[in-house]
């Protein structure tokens, strides 16, 4: 008989450090597990921000495929955008450029990831 991990051995917590602000979320394997292991492996990593609407995304050394795409999130979703190999961070209503890999959501107040500007260093690393 297989069993479903509870939701607490399917979730990561992790970091998001930005220059202008901290932000705490939660990777889940529910989600996109693949994408998600790939992505705790090559933790914590350090890139450049870029804006798109109410979305910051910023690349990563992942390499992942499309693994239960979305066109649509909420805000406060996080997840991996393909093309790109970048990691995104919705905090509005805008929706992807094309399909992502939902990866997890924003625990933190989303107010403190809207003051993130373009160009800022951003670090991901496991919330210890």
């Amino acid at each position: 008989m297989h069993f479903l991990p509870s939701s607490k051995e399917s979730e990561i917590p992790i970091l998001i450090e930005f220059e202008s602000a901290k932000a705490e979320g939660v990777l889940s394997r529910i989600h996109s597990p693949r994408t998600v292991e790939s992505i705790v492996g090559a933790l914590p990593f350090t890139s450049r921000t870029f804006l798109w609407k109410e979305e910051i995304y910023f690349e990563t050394p992942v390499s992942a495929g499309p693994e239960k795409p979305r066109s649509t999130v909420t805000p406060g979703t996080l997840a991996y955008w393909p093309p790109s190999r970048a990691f995104c961070v919705f905090f509005g209503d805008s929706q992807p450029y094309s399909p992502v890999n939902v990866v997890g959501k924003l625990v933190s107040p989303l107010e403190a990831v809207r003051r993130v500007k373009r160009g800022e260093w951003v670090t991901v690393r496991m919330k210890c």
